[in-house]
């Protein structure tokens, strides 16, 4: 995994089953954002079975199989689909056509795990509540900043022990490197890609709900941006949002693509989480002109300073949880309200953004 190319972010660690072989059978398709790997990973190594994977590329089928010996190249999606034993479909698909995907993989008696962001349009996500409640599937979404990050399941394990007391606000950066002509042609297109809240802000509003523990938000203010990239006119380079919880906490946060060449990694991406007793940073890729690892945590309580590197000692709760929930129907890695409502957010984050593009640019 290059550390400088974030859309491929694929982290491994530890394989820790929590199921026996062929006990919990997935497949991938739509296989368009290289997040699908670091989805599959966390799921392999917490004991699934990857038994298909279909995209119309052949080119990315190959790459894919090479990277999972053993899975086998569907001749569609409807073979995925109609078999029995397949109990989850990962999938990274085109954003816009997220949602329209998970309504066949529900239909078709099977639990949906996509990338994000999950929708670009209101109406995805209306379509996606109905079906799931229809259905009675999940349509999980892989948060991956903090689900696949190690300091960030620290620091939810931290807030859950009391560390910081009550969480009052939280401050995410999420800067991204651009690797311009390495993306596909939709990562430019407006229509497809969503919008810079939708897509790379989207982790920015799911980590405010669930290290603050509120289930409902209000955008008081967003903006978005193309400041610097003429070439790409449908791009936003910037984006920020202020929200409000449902319980008194608050969010600021800014995501934009302008991380310089000579940052080692892919995004210096940051969060200070404030307690009414402590506050915790995290630094979860770098520790610039310092250290070059990822997963730094910093915080402060009643009884002192303190910093844990937590690389390789934390490992992925996640992906376990959610096989299990699949299996259970319960719903310990992350509730259905939340994933719904996290997405929500960004689309009203995004729908209200003042546009700051400079008048040159438009």
């Amino acid at each position: 995994m290059s550390r400088k190319d974030g859309m491929n972010y694929a982290p491994k660690h530890e394989a820790k089953p929590v199921v026996g072989p062929g006990e919990f059978i997935i497949a991938a398709m739509a296989l368009d954002h290289g997040h699908i790997y670091g989805m599959c990973n966390g799921l392999v190594e917490a004991g699934a079975q990857l038994k298909w994977v279909y995209d119309p590329d052949i080119n990315k089928v190959k790459a894919f199989t090479a990277a999972f010996p053993g899975v086998r190249a569907a001749r569609s999606a409807e073979e995925i689909l109609e078999d029995s034993a397949v109990r989850l479909v990962a999938a990274a698909a085109v954003p816009s056509e997220r949602g329209a995907l998970g309504l066949k993989v529900m239909a078709h008696g099977k639990d949906y795990f996509t990338d994000k962001g999950p929708f670009t349009a209101m109406e995805q996500l209306h379509a996606a509540r109905l079906q799931a409640e229809r259905t009675k599937q999940k349509y999980m979404v892989y948060y991956s900043e903090r689900l696949h990050v190690e300091s960030a399941v620290y620091a939810g394990q931290l807030i859950s022990q009391g560390a910081i007391g009550r969480v009052l606000q939280v401050i995410g950066m999420g800067p991204h490197r651009l690797n311009a002509l390495s993306r596909p042609g939709w990562f430019f297109q407006r229509e497809k890609y969503g919008g810079i809240l939708c897509d790379i802000g989207s982790h920015q509003i799911e980590q405010f709900l669930f290290y603050s523990g509120c289930r409902d938000a209000k955008v008081l203010h967003s903006k978005v941006a193309n400041y610097n990239h003429s070439a790409y006119p449908e791009l936003e380079d910037f984006g920020d949002a202020t929200l409000a919880g449902d319980n008194g906490a608050t969010q600021y946060f800014r995501v934009d693509w302008f991380t310089p060449e000579g940052l080692g990694t892919w995004g210096d991406g940051r969060t200070t989480i404030l307690g009414t007793d402590g506050y915790i940073e995290l630094r979860k890729y770098t520790d610039i002109a310092r250290a070059s690892t990822t997963d730094h945590v910093f915080w402060v309580d009643g009884e002192g300073e303190h910093y844990e590197h937590v690389a390789g000692k934390v490992g992925y709760p996640f992906f376990g949880e959610l096989i299990l929930d699949c299996l259970q129907r319960t719903e310990l890695a992350m509730s259905q309200a939340h994933v719904f409502k996290a997405a929500e957010l960004c689309l009203e984050a995004q729908a209200q953004a003042l546009n700051l593009t400079p008048d040159t640019l438009k």
